[in-house]
């Protein structure tokens, strides 16, 4: 299974949990030697179990055998949990290495983290990597969608190893260099805060199928799965068909599930830094909301009979229902990338990640949780135009939108009517009808903040600053 020759392995993982030993194994199956290093050592034990006679794997729980087996210039990926395990890590193994070698963070660690790390590691000439990985434990064994940022002459040494191992898309690499410092981890933050939006869609929309049409789990089931097949396919719509299938015994698994949603913070990053930037994220801040309003369960429950409303039935045939929602979800999926990659775009500028978003877009259209049809329209128009500041901007997205708007406004008019909560659909439209609108009642806004606080105002008939004493 091993070789035991020192300084001959490609590459090396740090930290063999689920994620570390799947991506180990995904790159042994493409002919790399690749070394692990756990301190447990059942991880290790558990590796070397499961490692084929076809593998050329060391595994160890010494850091110094492990650095004494990786060739020159050495890489070093770190799947450890972010935060203070990543400087752990880190210090244990730079006492060991030389000028050049290369530690890749493979987890999702906060921007500001990596930005630095980036730079204590530059200064002993050591290059430092923050990638984003997307597709979970599968995704790792089979092929996932990798974000690496960093120093882009170091990442030919990574290159051969990441072509190989990521997902495939009409035979083009799910990787690719994105840009300086930071980029990698912070393309994975946006990225999950799209995940955030799409799956408080998705939920939204089963929501208005049981609560406000009646459908059965059955019928939802077999709706998204049709769905899938045409241009909402995408991996959270697939799953979610899947997930509606299980049972156990007569009930529904989903049914037995609690909806206290939990998470790990990466979409709260996504809006936090976004109201940084100044640029509007709503639907992200509507999803990380929602989960956070499931956490009030006993609240919610003294609500629920308190504050009663009696909505009316909507009275058309389910055909007619389950087209107008397709468009709608449609409509609303398309707005929660657009606002994601305008995050993009503004970050890119503001943190000189020199982005380019066609290869962003076809990084994350296979093997990341992400990925979805929509994304391939969504490169071929930063192909067309690479200086696109919002994708709602290019003709062909626009007109897609054009077309399912009336269906996402008659849906909201039921969901409202009948208390259905919708505030990704909700703010998903609501973004729509900003970013469109020649002019917004924010003068209003000027004027009372100079009221109350002399903060001044511009004009539109004539240049300058100015100040009004109202009363």
């Amino acid at each position: 299974m091993s070789i035991d020759k020192m300084n001959n392995y490609d590459f090396g993982i740090v930290g063999l949990g689920v994620m570390g030993r799947n991506l180990l194994l995904n790159i042994a199956d493409k002919g790399f030697a690749i070394a692990g290093l756990d301190l447990d050592p059942q991880k290790a034990e558990s590796l070397e179990a499961e490692a084929s006679e076809g593998h050329r794997i060391k595994v160890t729980t010494q850091v110094k055998e492990f650095i004494g087996a990786l060739q020159q210039p050495r890489a070093i990926m770190l799947l450890v949990p972010a935060g203070k395990p990543v400087d752990m890590a880190i210090a244990s193994l730079v006492p060991l290495l030389d000028k050049g070698d290369i530690i890749i963070d493979g987890g999702n660690s906060y921007f500001a983290d990596t930005d630095r790390r980036f730079n204590e590691l530059s200064g002993m000439g050591i290059h430092f990597f923050g990638m984003g990985i997307s597709g979970g434990e599968s995704g790792a064994r089979r092929g996932p969608s990798l974000m690496p940022g960093g120093d882009k002459k170091a990442y030919e040494r990574l290159r051969p190893i990441f072509e190989a191992v990521s997902a495939k898309v009409n035979g083009e690499p799910c990787v690719e260099f994105l840009g300086n410092g930071s980029a990698g981890n912070y393309v994975k933050m946006v990225h999950n805060g799209i995940e955030y939006g799409i799956m408080q869609l998705i939920a939204e929309t089963y929501d208005l199928m049981k609560r406000l049409y009646g459908f059965d789990t059955q019928t939802v089931q077999q709706t998204f799965e049709k769905w899938n097949e045409g241009e909402l396919n995408s991996f959270l719509l697939e799953i979610t068909a899947q997930i509606l299938k299980k049972k156990e015994g007569d009930q529904y698994l989903v049914d037995l599930i609690s909806d206290w949603a939990r998470s790990k913070g990466t979409g709260k990053w996504t809006s936090q830094n976004a109201m940084d930037l100044q640029v509007p994220v709503p639907v992200i801040d509507a999803a990380v909301n929602m989960r956070d309003m499931s956490k009030y369960k006993p609240e919610r429950l003294e609500a629920a009979k308190l504050l009663h409303w009696d909505g009316h039935a909507v009275d058309l045939p389910a055909t007619t229902l389950i087209d107008r929602l397709k468009q709608a979800l449609y409509f609303v999926i398309i707005t929660t990338y657009a606002q994601g990659l305008a995050q993009l775009t503004v970050a890119s500028e503001s943190y000189s990640y020199e982005l380019d978003l066609r290869v962003v877009t076809k990084v994350w259209r296979g093997g990341c949780i992400i990925r979805a049809a929509l994304l391939e329209d969504f490169r071929k128009a930063y192909a067309a135009n690479p200086d696109l500041r919002n994708i709602l901007l290019d003709n062909t997205i626009a007109q897609k939108l054009l077309s399912t708007q009336a269906s996402l406004r008659e849906v909201l008019k039921d969901a409202i009517a009948n208390g259905i909560p919708v505030s990704g659909y909700v703010n998903a439209l609501s973004y729509f009808d900003a970013y469109r609108s020649e002019k917004l009642p924010t003068n209003i806004i000027q004027a009372q903040r100079d009221y109350f606080g002399a903060h001044t105002y511009e004009r539109i008939d004539q240049e300058g600053i100015f100040h009004t004493l109202w009363d």
